[in-house]
């Protein structure tokens, strides 16, 4: 049985799923917990607007900047989210993801409610905001160029998925995941395959409490500003990995230990969309609305088909950027509800 200390998931991650008015727009969530995010990523569902990510480490707001996960771009001001409240948010104007009659999602992540500390445990000084609960952290740190370049990330134990930009100038987003191992970087914006270089991450894994960085402009080009999203798998709430394909009907089985909240996959042998699937927009199975991080299009319905099940995932669909012979895949994901909780009580199927 999957035990956990996280009975309550909404607490620390919710989808909310909004139309969009042009205005003022405050949105609740719908969760069993009252949630007040500190990242949020934001994408219009009906129509093409980029991505939009913001976190409390950089500000929202009037001091609000906003990345795109599905360029490289630099990050840029967006006031349009005026507030993040204790249980939701506040939009605007437009920006991308309130305009006047198109559905939305914003998918948040809690922290540590904006505050931050100095982490000089590394050879680069970082800004940390942590939440060792959820295994999360958001860090902000200056490159210094330097191989073997290192930063404090806070959490309590090595990070399993981690996600680098660059706020200060046009570079792809960097992804390490511990099951594609140090030697590898996978990058967001982009459907290349994971590629094979120390000048990543310096060819060491990520420990309990440094990241370790190559001379990549992607992380740690000298004076250039960065922010790493960090994650460490929690059981019963996250979890990283990988898994095979083997381009059948009866697709693989991605056992997660709870049922799914958010979903993403991405092909990582060769060229591949990373996929994402969540359970707000497909409340029953099967589960086949996605939305592509690395593209700015309108979400697809009817063709990469999951299952979206109590204890993990089932892949439905017979395509190669999810179920190709032979194909390696990536995925990260959070929960609804654990399997089982802390005091045995199982969750039930969708």
């Amino acid at each position: 049985m999957a035990y956990t200390t996280i009975n309550d998931p909404s607490a620390q991650f919710q989808t909310a799923l909004y139309t969009g008015n042009g205005g003022a727009n405050t949105i609740t969530n719908d969760g069993n917990s009252n949630l007040q995010a500190d990242m949020i990523w934001f994408k219009e569902r009906s129509s093409t607007s980029s991505h939009h990510l913001f976190d409390t480490n950089r500000g929202v707001g009037g001091s609000g900047k906003a990345l795109y996960p599905n360029n490289g771009d630099a990050e840029s001001a967006d006031t349009a989210l005026t507030s993040l409240n204790t249980d939701g948010f506040t939009l605007a104007n437009t920006g991308g993801f309130n305009e006047n009659g198109q559905t939305n999602v914003g998918w948040q992540w809690k922290c540590n409610g904006g505050t931050t500390s100095t982490n000089s445990s590394g050879t680069i000084t970082s800004t940390t905001q942590v939440n060792t609960t959820a295994g999360f952290s958001i860090v902000t740190y200056t490159g210094n160029g330097v191989n073997g370049a290192t930063f404090g990330h806070g959490l309590s134990s090595a990070p399993t998925f981690i996600m680098i930009k660059c706020l200060s100038d046009s570079y792809n987003w960097m992804v390490y995941n511990s099951s594609l191992a140090q030697t590898k970087a996978a990058f967001l914006d982009l459907t290349n395959g994971a590629d094979a270089d120390a000048v990543y991450w310096s060819n060491t894994a990520p420990t309990s409490g440094l990241v370790s960085l190559g001379t990549n402009g992607k992380g740690n080009a000298n004076t250039e500003n960065y922010v790493a999203y960090c994650f460490n798998s929690i059981p019963g709430y996250s979890i990283s990995g990988t898994f095979q394909g083997n381009e059948g009907t009866d697709g693989p089985f991605i056992f997660t230990g709870f049922k799914p909240a958010w979903i993403m996959v991405k092909r990582t042998n060769t060229t591949g969309t990373w996929l994402m699937w969540d359970s707000q927009r497909d409340p029953i199975n099967v589960s086949s609305t996605v939305l592509k991080a690395n593209i700015n299009e309108a979400e697809n319905t009817g063709y990469w088909k999951i299952d979206i099940v109590s204890n993990g995932f089932k892949i439905r669909a017979v395509d190669g950027e999810i179920n190709g012979d032979g194909a390696q895949l990536l995925y990260q994901a959070f929960a609804a509800n654990p399997f089982v909780t802390s005091d045995g009580v199982p969750t039930t199927a969708r």
